[in-house]
């Protein structure tokens, strides 16, 4: 096991460990709910600040409560760190950045200005949720599409490609067809913004074809749009399927490295070695 770079940590911090990170404990799951309310109503606060009528009425209120706000979420932080069996590995996992992007806001507010309104961010952090109340069915579903997405980017890259190589052909196309007859379609890019949002089944309707060769080479792409979209789709499912059978989506998070990713069959971290 490696544990060459794992702090040891006194008695006081490994209870504050097992409340702060560990939501199978009572105390764990305590403090994450109690945390995930706090979120919410600051998330609410810097929301309603945003509406003039209520930042006019209770501006100073707000000032102050995003400032114990950002001092209880700085506290935690600094807790999550001192009381983490590898500091650098919390502080650039996904939670600790979320967590260090929820406080940073204010303080570059305070010093430099124009950042107050990206605290929303902290609204990310409810992806706790999940842990907090073990809805395991909805960790496995998303964990599946998770590697499903991974496992099939290859497969969409390469489709992307084609879809871009595509939307060329078909916008410079349709600039022949209607470039003489219709105001709307003025370059080649312009066309091929046309042919994207046709081909996606958008339709703004900024831009249509009058001609009646256009129209029926639009109505064609329409068409193929539909195709087109189911095409991603079933390569995800196929994987999700493939994942599905052969049951090797894991949900556990190392405590000590703070990374997932494991085989379903694992006791050890496959990252740093530790326990899982």
């Amino acid at each position: 096991m490696n544990t060459r770079t794992q702090r040891e940590l006194s008695p006081f911090q490994q209870r504050w460990h097992s409340i702060i990170f560990e939501a199978d404990t009572p105390a764990g799951k305590v403090f994450d709910i109690i945390l995930l309310i706090v979120i919410l109503i600051s998330v609410a606060i810097v929301m309603m600040e945003s509406v003039t009528g209520f930042k006019v009425k209770y501006d100073h209120l707000f000032r102050v409560l995003e400032w114990v706000f950002t001092i209880i979420f700085t506290i935690e932080y600094i807790f999550r760190v001192w009381c983490s069996y590898r500091p650098k590995a919390y502080v650039g996992s996904f939670y600790g950045l979320i967590d260090l992007l929820c406080i940073l806001p204010t303080y570059v507010e305070f010093f430099f200005g124009g950042a107050h309104f990206l605290l929303t961010i902290r609204i990310l952090r409810l992806m706790r949720i999940f842990r907090i109340f073990k809805l395991v069915p909805f960790l496995n579903e998303s964990k599946q599409l998770a590697l499903a997405l991974e496992h099939s980017k290859r497969k969409i890259m390469v489709f992307l490609f084609f879809i871009l190589l595509l939307t060329v052909v078909l916008g410079s196309i349709m600039y022949v067809i209607e470039s003489d007859y219709n105001s709307g379609f003025t370059s080649i890019p312009v066309s091929v913004y046309w042919a994207v949002v046709t081909l996606t089944t958008v339709g703004y309707g900024d831009i249509a074809p009058v001609t009646p060769i256009g129209q029926a080479f639009s109505a064609l792409i329409m068409i193929m749009g539909y195709a087109i979209i189911a095409v991603p789709t079933g390569i995800v499912t196929v994987e999700m399927s493939r994942l599905r059978n052969e049951e090797d989506v894991d949900q556990r998070i190392c405590p000590h490295c703070m990374r997932e990713g494991h085989d379903a069959n694992a006791d050890y971290c496959k990252y740093c070695g530790s326990k899982l």
